[in-house]
């Protein structure tokens, strides 16, 4: 850990410059508008708010006029920084860009920061080195009317010597609610994955980023590589906004065969295809969306958009999403587009560059990122179909002659947990490694005080198995994670009785936990995982874990297998038959476990508990180097 101060090139320390300490009767010279904030720094508790402390001085900025409802703006009288730190205490509501402070310099959010869902307040830094001599504004917002939807702050002073330790690049990846092997942007905004694509031995994800600001916006391709899924390397943003629009989602491929012409050199050419959002900046103003293609010829290392874009003028509404696959059989390309509603096409291409619409399609209650892939049956090669995706998640099964796809009837759903968004499966995996790998954007949680916003799900293999209702996806963590495992804590043919805990002495917030449980007489069994319930309901056949999925036993047991991050509960029932994928938030030091069984006595065949370590190495960011 290395304080601002230590990392300050000046010989000698500023003196600190008081922003505000509100300790006046009126926010003197700040601009307020609504009514969330009063007319000034409140003294006395507000009607109907729990009680407020780490406060200093008498007085301080309270946004619960009018409870959680009240919704307005307090705003900065104009300043230089001159300092390597702005630090200020901060309580409230934990929602980015609706219940927050904002550092703006050119009227651009470039620091931001939240409440952390507790009423007392803490201390928050921004690291401003690189802004010392900028003038700025300080923003507070209040748009939130739900729960949380109030904010509260004193003390904002810039300063060489904060008194908690900055949110420097030297901090990275240390962060109270950093997840340690679910994937995160090093700052700012993440949201839907993008162009996942194997070549050369590394795996590559490009994500949906605003590099500018923890809220979502001016997107623009993000971009990591792995050589495992589980180690991440963050580069260069890929791919940024130009006069056609900003970076939407879409995905990539290896034109092994070169069919597009773009490869020269020794390496193969990776193709992107992406959605150029017209009308979302100034530069694309009435545009409409468009596909676009862009290529690499480094190992996407730099990436050339295509001269001639967009490849796929619009077709309907916000048209977007493009995912890329190669078919073999016709030898040609084929892009999955989702049109508008709940209405998708395919269309293709002999070289990537001229498409021509081979089907539209409907996915009821589905909309935007569609995938399309094939998957042998129950794992052999006799007989294969495909499976079509949209950004929920759920699918359709079907066959597909290289034109047209006809699926069998009813939308099919495999995740049921309440973050689950924006799949996208990897092209050009080996076919001896021979798996159909999904990863998915976590959307909806909260990570307060954090540099960063969002998350990735911990990518997961894809099975197509006959069941009894047909056939059905199946979805297990891949088995990487067992790079992170710690030493295992195991039992078996255990008996469990109302109110024991096996578990009592672990404690930790990151695990991997492998259990089979024979429910018996018991009418609920489960896990209380950091104050969250992974719970079995033995009359309704129900698994609830931040979500609820239909499950039958199999001959009187349930597997479950479920991975624990910091900031995420992922829950998956015999073998994959459902999976349960979750954001949470709880305090740091909430590290319980416990194994429980309610109006009877269980049985636990078979349990594990690994700790699992970080994936997040010294130097994690090449954008830190």
């Amino acid at each position: 850990v290395v304080a601002l101060s230590a990392l300050s090139a000046r010989a000698v320390a500023e003196p600190d410059h008081l922003i505000a300490d509100f300790e006046g009767d009126t926010f003197a010279g700040w601009t307020v508008t609504g009514t969330a904030f009063g007319k000034g720094p409140i003294d006395v508790p507000l009607p109907l708010q729990q009680p407020v402390a780490g406060f200093e001085g008498a007085r301080y900025v309270n946004s619960y006029h009018g409870t959680d409802k009240g919704q307005g703006t307090l705003t900065s009288p104009e300043f230089t920084i001159t300092n390597n730190a702005i630090s200020f205490l901060i309580g409230g509501g934990a929602h980015p860009g609706q219940t927050c402070i904002n550092l703006l310099v050119n009227n651009k959010v470039v620091e931001s920061a939240t409440g952390d869902n507790d009423e007392r307040l803490a201390w928050y830094t921004w690291d401003t080195k690189a802004l010392v001599g900028k003038k700025a504004k300080i923003q507070m917002i209040d748009k939130e009317t739900g729960q949380w939807g109030h904010i509260n702050v004193d003390q904002i002073v810039q300063t060489d010597a904060p008194p908690v330790p900055a949110l420097s690049t030297a901090l990275l990846y240390q962060e109270s609610y950093r997840p340690q092997f679910h994937f995160t942007a090093a700052k700012n905004w993440l949201n839907d994955p993008n162009g996942c694509v194997f070549y050369d031995g590394e795996y590559h994800l490009f994500f949906q980023h605003n590099p500018e600001s923890v809220n979502w916006g001016n997107m623009t391709w993000g971009h990591a590589v792995s050589p495992d899924l589980v180690h991440w390397t963050q580069l260069p943003d890929a791919l940024k906004p130009d006069k056609l629009g900003t970076m939407f989602s879409g995905s990539a491929v290896v034109d092994a065969d070169n069919t597009s012409g773009f490869g020269h050199g020794n390496e193969k050419p990776l193709v992107a295809m992406y959605t150029a959002a017209g009308g979302t900046n100034p530069a694309s103003k009435g545009q409409p969306f468009t596909q676009c293609i862009a290529f690499s010829n480094d190992k996407g290392r730099t990436w050339t958009k295509y001269a001639a874009n967009p490849a796929i003028p619009h077709i309907a509404g916000e048209n977007r999403d493009p995912k890329l696959i190669w078919h073999e059989a016709t030898r040609k390309w084929i892009v999955a587009l989702y049109l508008d509603g709940d209405q998708f096409a395919l269309f293709g291409s002999p070289d990537l560059k001229k498409w021509t619409k081979l089907q539209q399609l409907g996915m009821p209650g589905c909309s935007e990122c569609p995938d399309f892939f094939p998957l042998h049956l129950d794992g052999g090669a006799a007989k294969t179909k495909w499976i079509f995706t949209a950004a929920n998640g759920h699918y359709l099964v079907g066959d597909f002659d290289g034109t047209i796809f006809t699926a069998e009837p009813g939308v099919q759903q495999a995740d049921f947990g309440n973050s689950n968004y924006a799949v996208q499966t990897y092209s050009d995996i080996p076919a001896a490694d021979g798996r159909r790998i999904q990863i998915g954007w976590m959307r909806d949680g909260k990570y307060p005080r954090m540099p960063f916003n969002q998350q990735m799900s911990f990518p997961a293999e894809l099975q197509l198995k006959t069941t009894a209702d047909g056939p059905r996806l199946f979805k297990q963590p891949i088995k990487e994670i067992e790079t992170l495992h710690g030493k295992p804590s195991e039992w078996t043919d255990l008996k469990l009785n109302p109110g024991e805990n096996p578990l009592a002495g672990l404690k930790g917030d990151c695990f991997h936990i492998k259990a089979e449980i024979e429910p018996g007489n018991a009418t609920t069994v489960g896990f209380k995982i950091r104050g969250q319930q992974v719970v079995y309901r033995v009359a309704d056949r129900k698994l609830e874990s931040l979500g609820t999925a239909p499950l039958d036993l199999q001959n009187g047991r349930i597997t479950l297998e479920i991975l624990v991050d910091r900031t995420t509960i992922e829950t998956f029932g015999n073998g994959g038959r459902v999976a349960l994928s979750s954001v949470y938030l709880t305090k740091p030091e909430d590290q319980q476990l416990e194994v429980f069984a309610d109006g009877g006595t269980a049985k636990i065949v078979s349990l594990s508990v690994f700790p699992v370590q970080s994936a997040w190495r010294s130097e994690p960011s090449a954008l830190q180097k």
